[in-house]
């Protein structure tokens, strides 16, 4: 019997030394099922609308228009009733916000413009998200009106961009959606006087130069390195996209001079995106600035990590069977890959609202903006602008008397415009088709909102 149970033992034993020695040459030998193709990511991307207004300014006779005798409150949201759908509908709005906010009551128009509060949040009302606080009138009220300015917009909800509370930060960068907006805002300065700097032609108070983002064109080597090196700096601090914003040029030029054109490139060579500004009082040309840049490419994925491989795998590439042999690439030197940057420059928008107009300058251009409109697509993946769409909203201001009342309105000239029930009311059907037909001859139809025109 103990014969009998040792030779049934044995074979038991070689029988399971047979299946381990079988399934170990399985493992190292048969061949393995092609794995599927492995599916590559989606590629990751962001699209955004970025508009901006020109200037925004505080005449006298717009307060008197917009103040009601029988409450003693101002308001001012009628101005803008035919063109917050533009500015609502975009995913960041900016406007040049063109006078002060002292809070003292005397309110004031031109040459030293002090407005009532209630301008800031009727601005904020319609849409916008950024007060660009950069240009000629910040001091009109000295450094008191500028810091309380400064406090009234922010309460209104609006950011704001080119002058600073004491300590505060020269640039603003604003969350988007999935992507970081960076703005940098400067504005001219005046000549000197004396020996001291000037903004619009007044001495700047003292410790004014230190709160405010300005250029002068008599050291402009100098304050463009700043203008870049603030450029560099949103960068660093996570800004994907870069706007710039000037208040530049000469009044009532319809077109831009060849310093703005050399700044613009200039800011544009150190990475900003798009290129607003204003001051002419007129609109100005766009540009499309083209700039070839080396693509960097992303780092190649990192190869998982033993532990993530499968335990087939692993087991052969411990005994070094089965593995791969890899194919060697000729490796071809084809040099940099480039692409093309476009930065989009509106040397100026135009007056967004003002009174100044034929009756009050004899210059009908005054009386024409724009809804600056740039569409970008951005790779998420690759960091940078993939597509990008440049596009120009034309307005009108309007004005005309009814009962003794004048009645100011933004009238976006797009679509079924001579339908709008303020041209109806004024009989300006055809002043407004003229400014839309000066700027059209002026800018080209390239350029003109396409979503109305159907002008891809």
């Amino acid at each position: 019997m103990n014969r009998k149970k040792k030779k049934r033992t044995g074979r038991i034993l070689l029988a399971a030394f047979c299946l381990v020695v079988a399934v170990f040459g399985l493992l190292l030998f048969f061949p393995l099922p092609e794995e599927a193709p492995g599916t590559e990511p989606e590629p990751r991307s962001a699209e955004l609308t970025i508009r901006c207004a020109g200037d925004v300014m505080g005449h006298l006779s717009q307060l008197i228009a917009n103040y009601d005798s029988a409450t003693g409150a101002y308001d001012f949201s009628s101005d803008y009733e035919y063109v917050q759908e533009y500015i609502k509908e975009a995913d960041l709005s900016l406007c040049n916000m063109e006078t002060t906010f002292l809070g003292d009551g005397d309110y004031k128009g031109y040459p030293y413009f002090n407005s009532p509060d209630q301008l800031a949040f009727d601005i904020a009302k319609a849409g916008f998200d950024v007060a660009l606080f950069s240009n000629n009138h910040i001091l009109d009220t000295k450094l008191a009106g500028l810091e309380r300015s400064l406090q009234v917009l922010s309460e209104a909800g609006l950011s704001t961009a080119g002058a600073y509370s004491e300590g505060g930060e020269r640039t603003l960068i604003v969350p988007v959606g999935e992507l970081n907006v960076g703005i940098v805002a400067y504005t001219y300065e005046t000549s000197l006087y004396n020996g001291h700097r000037t903004l619009n032609g007044s001495i700047m108070p003292a410790g004014a130069a230190e709160r405010i983002n300005s250029f002068r064109y008599y050291e402009l080597e100098e304050d463009i390195q700043k203008i870049t090196d603030d450029i560099a700096s949103v960068r660093k601090q996570g800004a994907d996209i870069v706007i710039t914003y000037f208040h530049w040029g000469n009044e009532y030029q319809r077109n831009a001079g060849r310093i703005e054109k050399e700044m613009a490139l200039r800011v544009a060579q150190a990475g900003t995106d798009i290129i607003f500004a204003s001051h002419p009082h007129v609109v100005q040309g766009i540009e499309e600035i083209l700039l070839e840049e080396e693509i960097v490419p992303a780092p190649p994925a990192e190869a998982l990590p033993d532990s993530e491989e499968s335990w087939i795998l692993h087991f052969r590439h411990k005994f070094g069977i089965g593995l791969p042999e890899p194919e060697e690439e000729p490796i071809v030197d084809e040099g940099p890959q480039l692409r093309t940057r476009v930065v989009p420059v509106f040397y100026s928008m135009g007056n967004f609202i003002s009174n100044q107009r034929q009756e009050t300058l004899d210059n009908r251009y005054t009386e024409q903006g724009m809804i600056a409109s740039v569409r970008l697509t951005y790779d998420l993946d690759e960091g940078y602008i993939k597509e990008i769409d440049t596009e120009f909203i034309p307005t009108w201001v309007e004005k005309y008397s009814k009962n003794g009342k004048a009645y100011y309105a933004i009238i976006p000239l797009v679509g079924d415009y001579h339908e709008n029930p303020e041209l109806l009311a004024s009989g300006h059907g055809a002043r407004a088709e003229e400014a839309l037909t000066d700027m059209i001859e002026l800018i080209g139809g390239k350029y003109l909102y396409h979503y109305e025109y159907g002008s891809e």
